[in-house]
């Protein structure tokens, strides 16, 4: 296995630092020991396990790109970057640990096709709308964002290993949009503290619930009734999504499966403590996470 050079966290991924293999970056990137992922990506056949554990490291270099930098334009330039290296996965030579492992672990995959090219870019356009939006009036406008993020990203996940690659959008963008949902819902706390609210504006004003109030780790009744909405919805979702899996589909996809399991007992823990999540982040302990992701079959 060849070996590549690291990259720092300035304005563009180009000045290395240490050598290290490409799957190793991918893996501490996306997947560290004890993480939900590092989990979840057990589960997949061995033979994919290092694809996409890139396409999960990808995920994390274009999430932490936009939500990791305070200034707009230094933003929009990483993110630029990210689109050029990304069109070098596709038609030159990509440079940068992640895409380098994409383009040596894609064969017999249908994920650099013109579907998983589409993906991808859905992926891509649906991070950078954190460069421009902070805030969402309502479910609908929430919705697309979720959908071109989670929806995108669970698609390449899903063809990377499905039987039928070209009826996974029937049910893998859903999935990923649920997955999405529950995760904002985790991560409630520590997105308004980087000034990022993913809860639609109109439901918060129904339930007396003010940015502020997230900002500031208000609790209240109104805070608790607000977010067992958000939960009720989120898990309602999953449960959808995961029953829409077709039956000959459901080995081929423990990976999702699995992040959505965990997804839903996080949101159990996250209830039965009582939403308590604006000044801590809740979790679930690695044990546990090993035993829900074993049960998935």
């Amino acid at each position: 296995m060849a070996f590549f050079l690291g990259w720092t966290d300035r304005l563009t991924p180009s000045s290395p630092f240490i050598a290290v293999n490409f799957d190793d970056y991918c893996q501490q990137k996306a997947a560290p020991d004890g993480s939900s992922t590092y989990y979840a990506l057990r589960r997949a056949p061995s033979a994919r396990q290092p694809l996409l554990t890139a396409f999960y490291a990808l995920r994390r270099e274009l999430e932490d790109t936009v939500k990791e930098t305070s200034d707009p334009t230094i933003g929009r330039t990483k993110h630029a970057w990210w689109q050029k290296e990304l069109a070098s996965l596709f038609g030159g030579e990509p440079a940068h640990p992640v895409t380098k492992a994409i383009a040596a672990h894609r064969a017999d995959t249908p994920v650099l096709d013109e579907q998983g090219r589409t993906s991808i870019e859905n992926l891509v356009d649906g991070f950078s709308m954190d460069l421009d939006q902070a805030r969402y009036l309502d479910w609908t406008g929430l919705r697309r964002y979720l959908d071109n993020v989670g929806g995108a990203f669970a698609l390449i996940v899903a063809r990377a290993s499905a039987r039928r690659p070209d009826d996974a959008p029937g049910w893998a963008n859903s999935l990923g949009t649920a997955l999405m949902l529950a995760e904002r819902i985790a991560e409630v706390g520590d997105d308004a503290r980087h000034g990022r609210i993913y809860i639609p504006i109109d439901e918060m004003q129904r339930f007396n619930v003010t940015a502020a109030d997230l900002i500031n780790r208000k609790y209240s009744d109104a805070f608790t009734d607000l977010m067992r909405f958000q939960t009720g919805r989120a898990r309602e979702a999953l449960k959808q999504s995961l029953d829409a899996i077709p039956p000959d589909e459901r080995a081929t996809q423990r990976v999702l499966r699995t992040q959505a399991a965990l997804s839903l007992a996080l949101l159990d823990e996250i209830e039965r403590e009582n939403f308590q999540v604006l000044h801590q982040r809740i979790a679930l302990t690695p044990i546990r996470k090993l035993w829900i992701s074993w049960r998935v079959r």
